[in-house]
């Protein structure tokens, strides 16, 4: 018996023992600047192989840890990874604060807000496309920036015409002229110059695209009313940097891009260049293109004088030729005869310069200047008819800029000038002359760690339009749990022109110019609201989630109408435009793979017509999926993409239909080769009905509601002479 009692002793003493040699600890994981818990935070003790998440008040627990020196990591994404030992048991709380890092979305400074504050402190609701997301859309399209639109949640590429292939971008329902287009901040593409841009940028040497949603008259000025889309060129850093990309299709469409960027201590330059033919294709074999022939070349230089650590001048040229030439294929390939006659000519040139100073008078001043000047030259020519005319475009801003710990403020000045010039020889002379000047003051302001409140006001002055005072206001809520929300609105205006998707079609022909004593400047508002979720699982699993409701009314709209003299004249419309609805976005990522979930709500509305019908060639349903697998040496990629049923202009309803594409690329020391099978299920608008109505020398070309190319086969290589990085 009294063996028995000893041994039970011993084992007591001994169990004793051992828990005295272990412990149980709390680490608690804050973010350093707000001094906030970070939610999903990752603690993992190296030589055990053990880890934990924390809670929502930033702990993680272990238990029966033994005592002695460990040497832990502590990580969480978009934040700086801490590797350090402790010792066990400890005397003092076990708290690690992490600093913020630059690999995560939330650290991306965007120039679009005119502030140098990441996309996490910014009410301002601006959506990011990376240089990655770039990388892989210049692949599937490596003309032209068409492909990195049209796959963004609630934004429509309208095709206008058949012939030249002629693309507008439509934000939430809204016509593309609601759509200002900038490069690097300046407005480059705006009326008559406008109508092919789409067509007439390459995305090779692009860094980011910066898209506000909305009413953000009040930060660049007239024609944002359904929103802009800023895109930032590629600068150059230290290492040298070439890319030369090589594509083909099989529908016969060639395209070559070569960047190459360097800058030393005083001087860098960048440059870029991009050539492109295409021969007319026609998939169906109705004797009509689907793709025009196209020879297309473009040209970007630029140069960077650092004076000194604080100020940088840098000036930019932009060229581009292009000549589209769509129709009847026998007379594209061997002239007129017969009933071969028809075909739609493009020909265009654009020249546009920039130059910027910008420099830092102290920690928290700073002055910008900024200037461009653009030229564009189109002439349009079909059977009977020619159209041929020439703009040229202003813009100088300056600017004023503070930037403390609390609040950043800007104050500017622009002038904006627009000259367009239509052919003396015409019938109709439709030139139109516009001079704006603006000042503005934005304010962002951190009411708290939580809450940051943004407002601006914009006051231009148009010669002819008057006065447009353009307020705004945006406010955010963000905790360090991964929530977050923003609501805000503005008021927008539209100088009207001719260049509308209505006068697009018709090929501007028998359209009458802008009456300015009789037609009004279009006017907006809106407001957006959205809730942002994301969380870190694990270290393997990630989740995110955004929630957007949306409303824009247009008041005085533009609208293109024919009279009983057989021409076609502007007028003002009687009731509002009113677009609202929601986008859905979800992303979960899982070590190498990324699934992206969308969903579009899309219900514009024409108040100013019986029973408010919805806006033509608007699907009021839409959602994407794409899946991505990338690692060191692959990217793969599977997208498929949902478009509802819209009606046309006569009212007839079209069919819903489904488009699928897939990416493969293989990463080498020299670069990457690539295959590319572009709506591989080669849903088109033939396959529903006619493209193309007779007779068959002046056909009649409907109103394009779905793909009109098919199925786009391309391989290509990417050759990186310096590394096989990204620039």
């Amino acid at each position: 018996m009294n063996k028995y009692i000893l041994s039970a002793t011993l084992t007591i003493i001994v169990c004793f023992f051992v828990k005295a040699q272990t412990s149980d600890i709390q680490t608690k994981v804050l973010s350093e600047a707000e001094n906030e818990p970070l939610f999903g935070a990752t603690v993992y003790f190296e030589e055990l192989e053990k880890g934990a998440v924390t809670n929502f008040d930033g702990i993680a627990t272990f238990t029966e840890i033994p005592n002695g020196e460990h040497s832990i990591i502590i990580s969480y994404l978009g934040y700086e990874t801490i590797k350090t030992t402790i010792q066990i048991p400890n005397s003092f709380d076990l708290i690690f604060k992490l600093k913020t890092g630059g690999n995560e979305l939330d650290e991306v400074v965007l120039q679009s807000s005119r502030s140098t504050r990441t996309v996490k402190k910014i009410p301002t609701r601006i959506e990011f496309i990376g240089v990655e997301e770039l990388g892989e859309k210049a692949i599937m399209n490596p003309t032209n920036i068409s492909m990195v639109l049209r796959e963004s949640t609630g934004i429509q590429m309208q095709q206008t015409s058949l012939s030249s292939g002629n693309t507008n971008i439509r934000i939430q329902g809204l016509d593309g002229r609601y759509t200002q287009l900038l490069r690097d901040g300046f407005p480059l593409y705006g009326g008559f110059s406008s109508g092919l841009s789409i067509l007439q940028i390459p995305p090779l040497d692009l860094q980011q695209f910066e898209i506000i949603k909305g009413s953000s008259s009040t930060l660049y000025g007239g024609g944002a009313i359904a929103g802009l889309v800023n895109m930032v060129s590629k600068t150059p850093d230290d290492e040298q940097a070439l890319d030369i990309m090589l594509t083909q299709t099989q529908a016969l469409g060639s395209t070559v891009n070569v960047f190459y960027s360097k800058r030393n201590e005083k001087f860098g330059v960048s440059l870029y260049g991009s050539a492109h033919y295409q021969k007319a294709f026609d998939p169906e074999d109705d004797e009509f293109s689907n793709l025009p022939q196209t020879t297309s070349i473009s040209f970007n230089p630029k140069f960077f004088y650092y004076p000194s650590d604080k100020t940088t001048f840098w000036i930019g040229l932009n060229g581009t030729y292009d000549d589209r030439i769509g129709g009847d294929i026998t007379k594209i390939e061997s002239g007129a005869n017969g009933i071969h006659q028809y075909a739609e000519e493009n020909i265009s040139k654009r020249l546009s310069s920039q130059a910027v100073y910008k420099t830092q008078l102290d920690s928290i001043n700073s002055f910008n200047i900024k200037n461009s000047v653009s030229f564009f030259d189109r002439n349009l020519t079909i059977p009977d008819f020619s159209f041929d005319g020439k703009q040229i475009n202003t813009f100088t801003e300056i600017t004023y800029q503070r930037d403390s710990s609390k609040a950043d403020w800007i104050f500017g000045a622009n002038l904006y000038t627009s000259d367009f010039n239509e052919n003396d020889n015409s019938t109709l002379q439709r030139d139109q002359t516009d001079v704006t000047y603006g000042i503005f003051a934005n304010n962002i302001f951190d009411i708290s760690d939580k809450w940051i409140l943004e407002t601006g006001l914009r006051a231009d002055y148009h010669t002819d339009f008057g006065f447009f005072p353009l307020p705004r206001i945006s406010l955010l809520y963000k905790t360090d749990k991964g929530f977050s929300s923003r609501i805000g609105g503005g008021l927008g205006y539209k100088i009207p022109d001719i260049f509308t998707e209505e006068a697009e079609f018709i090929n501007f022909e028998n359209v009458l110019g802008i009456d300015k004593s009789s037609i009004e400047a279009e006017r907006s508002y809106g407001i957006n609201l959205d809730f942002n979720y994301q969380i870190r699982l694990t270290d393997e699993i990630g989740f995110s989630v955004n929630q957007l409701f949306y409303v824009t009314a247009i008041n005085n709209g533009l609208l293109l109408n024919s009279t009983d003299t057989g021409l076609f004249e502007f007028s003002n419309a009687t009731d509002e435009i009113l677009s609202k609805g929601a986008e859905t976005n979800i992303k979960f990522t899982y070590n190498d793979f990324r699934w992206f979930l969308n969903y579009a709500f899309i219900d514009t509305r024409l108040n100013y017509l019986p029973g408010n019908p919805q806006k033509p060639l608007t699907a009021r349903h839409n959602a994407g999926s794409v899946l991505m697998y990338e690692s060191e040496k692959w990217r793969i990629g599977y997208e498929t993409f949902y478009k509802g049923k819209q009606f046309l202009s006569n009212g007839t309803e079209t069919t819903d239909f489904v488009t699928m594409g897939l990416l493969a690329m293989r990463n080498f020391k020299f670069g990457s080769v690539f295959v590319n099978f572009e709506n591989f299920t080669d849903r088109r608008q033939s396959r529903f009905s006619p493209l193309v109505l007779p007779p068959h020398e002046n056909p009649e070309f409907p109103e394009i509601y779905a793909p009109t190319d098919g199925f786009i086969f391309s391989v290509g290589i990417i050759i990186k002479p310096f590394g096989n990085e990204e620039h």
